[in-house]
C-alpha cells in the first residue's frame, strides 16, 4: 500500500458528503490525523458538528419570538505531552481542516514535516454509527413544525390564564436542538451520533398589591421527536398556578439554622452545583476541589450514594457517546458516603491519572471537550417521606428550588421558590424568601435521610466547555441543619 508523502497532499481529491457525516469522511480525516502525528503530536482529535436549532416564546396571548439557528463547524485538538490546544473552524473542506490542524500544531511548537516525509497510516475503526443503529436519521423530520410549536404554546398560556389568579405575566417557552456529530482521533476512534434535545415550560408572575410570586416549571427530553405533543400543559398549568397562589400571600421566612427537607427532582440542583462540579477532573487540575485527594475516603453521610451516568432513557443528560467518541456509561461517584470516582475526559485523565468516564462534553464545536456531568443524582434510600417529616419538630420544606450561585470550592447559596414551614412533622404555612447557604464539605455530611422517590429534572450547566444539557435529581432528602437566609 502506498504511503503518502506530505508533498502529495495538494493533489488529493476527497468527496465527502456535505449534508451527512458518514464513511466518506474516513479517508480525509485519517490523512489529517496521520499528518498531525507525523508533525510530532502525541494525539490528534477532530470533532465535526451540524446543528439545527429553533426556539419559540409565547408571552400572554401572542407569539413574540421565533429564533432559528443553523451552524456547521469542526474543531481539532492536539496533545503534546500533558499540554493540549484547540482550534475551531467553520470550513469543513480538506484545506480548511488542514489549516486548522496546522494552526493547532504551531501553538504546540510543531510544524508540518518536510515534503518527502511519510504520513503514517491511521487505521480508523469501522464507523460506530449510533444514529443509524438507533433510527435517529429521521428524527428531525418527525419533530413539531413551527406552526405546531406556536399553537401548543398559545393553548398552554390560555390554560394558565384560566387557572391562575392575579397573573401579571404568562410565558411558555420551547426549544428544539438537533445536533449531528462525528469524532475521529489518532487512537482509531471513528464514531457518529445524532442528538435531539427538547425542553418546554412555564414562567408565571403573579402580583396583588405589594405581594409578588414567581414560579417556573420546565421539563425536557432527549430521544423523543414527538416530545412537545406529549406535554401535559393542562396539569402543569394547574400545578404552577397553585404554587404561585400559595406563595403570593406567604409569610417571609425567619433567618436561622434549620433542618430542612428538600423535594425530589430539581432539588438535586444543589448536589449538582455544590458537589458534582467538585468531582470533575477540571477542578482537580485547577486545584479548586477539596476532594482531590479523598478518593476512597468518607466525604458524605453514610446514607448518601450518588451516580453520574449517560444512559437513563430520554433524560436531559443522556448521550450514547460523549464528545470524544467514548460510549456512555454509569459512574458511581459516592457509595454510602465514600468517594469512589471522579468524572474525567481525555485531557483530565492524562493530567490527573483518573480513568476516562465518557464525560468529555462541550456546548459546540467552538469548545474543547472537558469533564462534565450528564445525569447526576442522589440514589434512593430506605426511608419513606413520612419518616423524613416525622423526624422534624420545626423546619422547612423546600418544594421548588430557584436559582443560585456556587463558589469555586463549593460555597453556595440557592433561592427557594416554594417553601413551607414544618411543625411537629406536619406541613403548615407557606413561606417565601428562603435562601439556602452552605458549603459542600459540610452539607454532604448532613444529608442523613434519603427517601425512595427518586425524581429527575432537566437542567442547564455552564463551565469551561460552554453550556450543556444535564439532568439533576434526587429523592426527598433530609438535611439535619443548614443556614437559611430570610427576613
Amino acid at each position: 500500500m502506498h504511503l503518502l508523502l506530505t508533498k502529495e497532499l495538494p493533489t488529493l481529491q476527497y468527496t465527502s458528503t456535505t449534508n451527512r457525516f458518514d464513511e466518506t469522511w474516513e479517508a480525509p480525516l485519517a490523512t489529517l490525523l496521520g499528518l498531525g502525528r507525523a508533525a510530532g503530536a502525541d494525539f490528534v482529535e477532530f470533532f465535526l458538528e451540524r446543528v439545527n436549532f429553533i426556539s419559540c416564546l409565547a408571552e400572554d396571548d401572542a407569539i413574540t419570538s421565533i429564533s432559528p439557528r443553523l451552524s456547521t463547524g469542526a474543531g481539532v485538538r492536539v496533545f503534546r505531552g500533558n499540554a493540549d490546544c484547540y482550534v475551531s473552524t467553520n470550513d469543513l473542506s480538506f484545506s480548511g481542516l488542514k489549516a486548522a490542524l496546522e494552526k493547532a500544531l504551531s501553538i504546540q511548537g510543531l510544524q508540518l514535516p518536510a515534503p518527502n516525509a511519510h504520513i503514517p497510516e491511521i487505521n480508523l475503526e469501522l464507523l460506530r454509527d449510533y444514529a443509524t443503529k438507533r433510527g435517529k436519521d429521521t428524527w428531525l423530520s418527525e419533530c413539531s413544525s413551527m406552526r405546531e410549536m406556536g399553537e401548543v404554546l398559545l393553548d398552554a398560556n390560555q390554560q394558565l390564564k384560566r387557572k391562575a389568579s392575579h397573573a401579571q405575566s404568562r410565558r411558555a417557552t420551547y426549544f428544539r436542538d438537533w445536533q449531528e456529530v462525528l469524532v475521529a482521533s489518532s487512537d482509531g476512534t471513528f464514531a457518529r451520533d445524532i442528538r435531539i434535545t427538547q425542553s418546554v415550560g412555564y414562567n408565571l408572575l403573579c402580583a396583588d398589591g405589594a405581594n409578588r410570586s414567581s414560579i417556573n416549571q420546565r421539563v425536557g427530553s432527549t430521544s423523543e421527536p414527538g416530545f412537545l405533543r406529549s406535554w401535559d400543559y393542562k396539569s402543569t398549568a394547574e400545578d404552577v398556578a397553585e404554587s404561585a397562589g400559595k406563595m403570593l400571600y406567604a409569610d417571609y421566612v425567619e433567618s436561622g439554622s434549620y433542618p430542612i427537607i428538600m423535594a425530589n427532582s430539581f432539588g438535586g440542583v444543589i448536589f449538582h452545583e455544590a458537589c458534582g462540579h467538585l468531582l470533575e477532573t477540571t477542578q482537580i487540575e485547577k486545584k479548586t476541589t477539596p476532594f482531590a485527594d479523598k478518593k476512597g475516603e468518607k466525604i458524605a453521610h453514610e446514607s448518601l450514594t450518588a451516580w453520574d451516568e449517560g444512559r437513563s432513557e430520554s433524560a436531559f443528560g443522556t448521550i450514547d457517546m460523549d464528545d470524544e467518541g467514548m460510549p456512555a456509561q454509569r459512574t458511581l461517584l459516592i457509595e454510602n458516603g465514600i468517594l469512589k470516582n471522579f468524572l474525567a475526559d481525555r485531557a483530565g485523565s492524562t493530567r490527573t491519572g483518573h480513568p476516562r468516564t465518557g464525560s468529555g462534553r462541550r456546548q459546540n464545536y467552538t469548545f474543547a471537550a472537558a469533564s462534565r456531568m450528564r445525569n447526576t443524582y442522589i440514589a434512593p434510600g430506605s426511608y419513606t417521606n413520612e419518616d423524613l417529616f416525622a423526624s422534624i419538630d420545626k423546619g422547612i420544606y423546600c418544594k421548588k428550588m430557584g436559582g443560585g450561585s456556587v463558589g469555586a470550592t463549593g460555597q453556595f447559596n440557592f433561592g427557594v421558590d416554594e417553601a413551607y414551614l414544618i411543625e411537629n412533622g406536619k406541613i403548615t404555612k407557606p413561606l417565601k424568601g428562603a435562601i439556602l447557604i452552605g458549603e459542600a464539605t459540610e452539607i454532604m455530611n448532613k444529608i442523613s435521610m434519603c427517601s425512595q422517590d427518586l425524581g429527575l429534572a432537566a437542567g442547564f450547566c455552564g463551565s469551561v466547555s460552554g453550556s450543556i444539557y444535564v439532568t439533576v435529581g434526587q429523592p426527598h432528602i433530609k438535611v439535619d441543619s443548614i443556614t437559611v437566609g430570610g427576613r
